[in-house]
């Protein structure tokens, strides 16, 4: 496999092979405002519904022509199936990222695995504080977005942000409340040049880098950060994988406020 197969969150990349769980023994913690919530009303897994939407999920990539690589689900792992935060992808290679949460940390040893055997090279890895690829956007060939929310904090961001100017690229750290918890569920890529963004949860500083380099901005209120509005996936040709009820029309007056 060619370094540069596995998924890029380059704004405008195509989507070739990605590594993805089933959610098989999934679980969820409480480690997020969100799933705290969801718990305390006792709220369970829906195991067969959600092998269901993951069987969609891998459909959808198949359809347009992304190569999908399963992992084997290991029953000691509750949140596996969320494959895109072990790291992140660059042209070289992987970074390999360090989890916040306790519960996480054992996915790191089975993707690095599987990374090996798909002869895919480690390039970076955080040798302190913690990374994940949920905080993890390319703004452009050499531009790195980070989110430093809840589950990336400043030590693992500066560990992986020397490793990185080591290898040409230069990253941007983005801070905002601790609830957003990802970058990707306030921030979003979704075509060239255009975002799908929280302006609310974002600091207005990240927005105005975003305007300067010519970004379309599709605005989303708080409270949609936490019903996924933002957190969608491009996989290039114009085309996006979402959630199906993430449907709502803009009229041209809400365009141009956003």
């Amino acid at each position: 496999m060619s370094k540069k197969n596995l998924e890029q969150q380059c704004y405008y990349s195509f989507k070739k092979k990605v590594i993805l769980c089933p959610p098989t023994y999934h679980e969820f913690q409480p480690i997020n405002v969100i799933t705290e919530k969801w718990l305390e009303e006792g709220f369970k897994s829906d195991h067969s519904k959600a092998m269901e939407e993951h069987a969609e999920l891998v459909k959808a990539y198949e359809d347009n022509g992304v190569e999908v690589i399963l992992m084997e689900p290991d029953p000691k792992l509750a949140y596996q199936v969320y494959a895109r935060d072990f790291g992140a992808s660059i042209a070289e290679g992987v970074i390999m990222g360090a989890f916040r949460e306790p519960v996480r940390t054992g996915e790191s040893a089975v993707y690095e695995a599987k990374l090996k055997e798909l002869g895919v090279p480690v390039v970076a890895r955080t040798t302190s504080g913690a990374f994940e690829g949920g905080d993890f956007w390319f703004l452009d060939e050499y531009t790195i977005a980070h989110g430093v929310i809840a589950r990336t904090d400043w030590d693992g961001y500066n560990n992986v942000a020397r490793q990185m100017r080591e290898l040409g690229y230069t990253m941007v750290g983005v801070e905002c409340e601790r609830e957003n918890l990802h970058l990707d569920m306030c921030f979003n890529i979704v075509g060239e040049k255009i975002a799908v963004v929280c302006k609310e949860a974002l600091p207005k500083w990240f927005i105005r880098m975003l305007e300067k380099r010519g970004f379309t901005l599709i605005n989303v209120p708080q409270e949609g950060v936490f019903k996924h509005h933002c957190n969608l996936q491009n996989i290039g040709n114009n085309k996006v994988i979402s959630f199906k009820k993430q449907r709502r029309s803009q009229s041209p007056n809400e365009r141009a406020r956003s």
